[in-house]
């Protein structure tokens, strides 16, 4: 492998995918797509979806994406996780070229990552400890942020303030970041919203944004925080899994 193309394809809707990301789908002599089980096969199925219409003479090779175990502590799972997905993915392009004439070399080999590579995703990471390093091509993409705020029709940040991209997890472990009066949340599983005192925050949450399932919610804290975390229940036994993001905006 000589090149490894990361083209980032949004939060799921095939508008979103750029004419660059296109580009290089069809230039790829391979492309990943990892497999999470039976409850994310409809993520697996988009991705074969784009390919299908924007490059279906592109060969594919999918994996199964590691589990994470944490039980030794969150950074050190993290670590063995990404140096278990880069394994999967030598592995897979192992398997694709097995038999392959020299003039079919596997040179060029590229990832649909969900979302963007850029923001709170960790394939450039993975894609660090490969070795010999190939020539890494980031694609960027729509991100959720951008399709949150546009389905709620509202500017991310207020005039001339600065916003905070983070966590759920940072968001309990350390609270609101002084001085900032609008966070953006995300990767967050356990409703960490519901840990702030409420009076004079409004939230804008949104799940599947950006797909057909996209579902979208809006008001004042105090008022929301009874009414999402039920709401995001049934959604995720629905479907069998959810990915949400929200913003949150202290009055004043």
């Amino acid at each position: 492998m000589e090149e490894l193309f990361l083209i980032g394809i949004g939060t799921g809707n095939p508008d979103h995918l750029t004419l660059q990301a296109i580009k290089a789908m069809r230039q790829a002599d391979l492309i990943l797509i990892p497999k999470k089980g039976p409850d994310k096969s409809d993520l697996a199925g988009l991705r074969h979806a784009m390919l299908a219409e924007h490059a279906p003479r592109v060969a594919v090779a999918e994996f199964d994406m590691p589990k994470r175990d944490v039980s030794t502590g969150y950074l050190a799972g993290v670590e063995a996780w990404h140096d278990a997905i880069a394994t999967e993915w030598v592995a897979a392009i192992a398997r694709a070229g097995a038999g392959r004439e020299f003039s079919q070399k596997i040179r060029r080999v590229a990832l649909l990552v969900w979302g963007d590579p850029s923001l709170y995703d960790s394939t450039l990471r993975i894609a660090a400890r490969l070795a010999p390093q190939p020539k890494v091509t980031v694609i960027p993409a729509v991100t959720s942020v951008q399709v949150l705020t546009a389905g709620h029709a509202i500017p991310v940040n207020e005039v001339g303030a600065p916003f905070t991209v983070t966590t759920g997890r940072q968001l309990r472990d350390h609270g609101w970041p002084e001085g900032i009066g609008t966070l953006v949340v995300m990767l967050d599983g356990e409703c960490s919203f519901l840990t702030l005192p409420p009076a004079g925050v409004h939230i804008w949450w949104g799940a599947y944004v950006g797909m057909a399932e996209e579902v979208l919610a809006q008001g004042p804290l105090a008022e929301m925080a009874a009414t999402i975390p039920p709401l995001r229940e049934r959604l995720r036994a629905e479907h069998g899994w959810i990915m949400d993001i929200y913003v949150l905006r202290r009055k004043g």
